[in-house]
């Protein structure tokens, strides 16, 4: 625990934070866009080139000044709740809150994915099937508004409105300064199973039985992912928060394992069960950005053997993807090499879980990308977010795919992600909007309650300063 002088002097440093951003937010002459001017980003929409910001998603380095927003505030250990600014990342939220035993509800699976951008662009991992989305253990969160006010919002005041409209709005609200979230006690260790399943529907019954239960086999189940590596070979990844005196008969792995040196997602396939410190669990994904590491050659033990250990991680190879798209390094080897072109396929969807089936399959077909990342979720109680419109009561799995697919000549128009969009669309599902999206703005408004935008951004950016979700996530501004 802080001291009460420290804690004092870290809501100083705040505020002083905050006037910073609010000076540089009133400092951009009207009509130029207001953007956050960060060196890090998560998202893979391209944008249209704008003086002094990358083209390809690339970071921005002019706009607001969000220097000292960083950092977690305070922490209520007795209470579970921590008060954080708005782009703190998650590894740095994790390191504080660990060390009492306390993590946050939700923590997505990239190290600087922030608070804020979680909330603001949404986030998942594998509690999301019991806690649901980051933005549900939000108890109240200030928000600098297009008006250049800074406003705090919770569930029950007079900007219940934005704060139940913010989540999925990507900026388009305004941007978060400050959140107080809910946090949940965690053990020293993560003790894990990889049950393997031959079909999809074998696979999608049993994440029923443990969304709707929080057992497998008689055993407690606090984290819940997957991979489907091919129609015929799909596991979960059951974890349980335990610690070292109490791992059970199942807990068949004699020590720790950590997945910097070693690759994660090939020791599904070869250990039934596992056992990581929980902060090696929490990032098991980063070091490898999943599976596209490979990218870079980092799949194989010579390379990686070279590549320093501090530089695997999800961070630097997003900045390298930025630099090759920003040449087109890959689209002219492919057009020297006589090889089609292709198209980048890097997106996240959910379907409700009796459709899971019925997407893998047309997926296989269609667009024959594997492995794929599964993440069941559930909204965590009975109040629902208009601008991602999910059902209560309703489990959902998150797909998460990511990479190139050979096209030709159409690559351009981006045949295979606008296929994606319309398949979800008829399964009743919804898609992330970090990456690139082509709905026409009739069936984005339907799907993302476009009509409820408008009427908030009327009210809390009047004079039109923030780009429209719609602009942001359609018409790459």
């Amino acid at each position: 625990m802080t001291t009460s002088t420290s804690r004092d002097d870290s809501w100083a440093r705040h505020l002083n934070a905050v006037e910073r951003l609010r000076a540089s937010d009133a400092a951009i002459p009207r009509g130029a866009p207001v953007r956050l001017a960060k060196k890090t980003s998560n998202l893979f929409r391209p944008r249209v080139a704008t003086p002094g910001r990358w083209s390809a998603g690339g970071p921005d380095v002019s706009g607001l000044d969000v220097s000292g927003l960083d950092r977690v505030i305070a922490l209520d250990v007795t209470g579970r709740t921590a008060d954080v600014q708005g782009m703190c990342t998650y590894e740095e939220l994790v390191a504080t809150t660990l060390g009492h035993g306390l993590i946050p509800l939700v923590v997505p699976q990239l190290r600087t994915i922030t608070l804020g951008g979680a909330v603001t662009g949404l986030g998942i991992e594998s509690t999301s099937f019991r806690n649901g989305l980051p933005h549900e253990s939000v108890l109240e969160m200030d928000i600098l508004t297009g008006a250049g006010e800074v406003l705090t919002a919770t569930a029950d005041n007079e900007h219940a409105d934005l704060f139940r409209t913010f989540p999925n709005s990507y900026g388009s609200l305004g941007y978060a300064t400050r959140l107080r979230i809910e946090l949940e006690p965690v053990e020293p260790y993560v003790a894990l199973r990889h049950v393997r399943f031959d079909d999809a529907h074998l696979l999608t019954a049993a994440i029923e039985q443990i969304a709707l239960t929080g057992q497998w086999e008689g055993e407690r189940v606090d984290g819940l992912d997957g991979v489907a590596f091919d129609p015929s070979e799909l596991y979960l990844t059951l974890a349980r928060w335990t610690s070292a005196e109490a791992t059970g008969a199942s807990d068949r792995a004699p020590t720790t394992s950590e997945y910097v040196d070693e690759i994660y997602f090939q020791s599904i396939r070869r250990k039934p069960a596992d056992l990581l410190r929980t902060e090696d669990y929490l990032w098991r994904w980063d070091t490898d950005w999943f599976w596209c590491s490979g990218a870079f050659g980092l799949h194989d033990a010579r390379v990686r053997r070279l590549w320093p250990r501090s530089k695997r991680r999800s961070d630097v190879y997003h900045r390298l993807v930025g630099l090759e798209r920003r040449l087109g390094i890959v689209d002219r080897l492919d057009r020297w090499r006589g090889k089609p072109l292709r198209e980048r396929v890097i997106q996240d969807i959910e379907v409700p879980l009796e459709n899971l089936p019925a997407f893998l399959d047309w997926f296989d077909e269609s667009v024959a990308m594997r492995p794929v990342w599964l993440c069941p979720l559930r909204l965590r109680g009975d109040r629902t977010w208009p601008t991602y419109p999910l059902r209560t009561a309703t489990t959902y799995v998150n797909v998460g795919f990511w990479g190139t697919v050979p096209v030709g000549d159409a690559a351009p128009d981006a045949p295979v992600n606008r296929a994606i969009e319309a398949k979800v669309h008829e399964l009743g599902g919804h898609k992330s909007l970090y990456s690139e999206a082509f709905y026409d703005r009739a069936d984005f408004d339907v799907l993302y309650d476009g009509a409820n935008l408008a009427a908030l951004k009327r009210r809390y950016d009047p004079d039109d300063r923030l780009t429209s979700l719609y602009d942001k996530a359609v018409r790459r501004r």
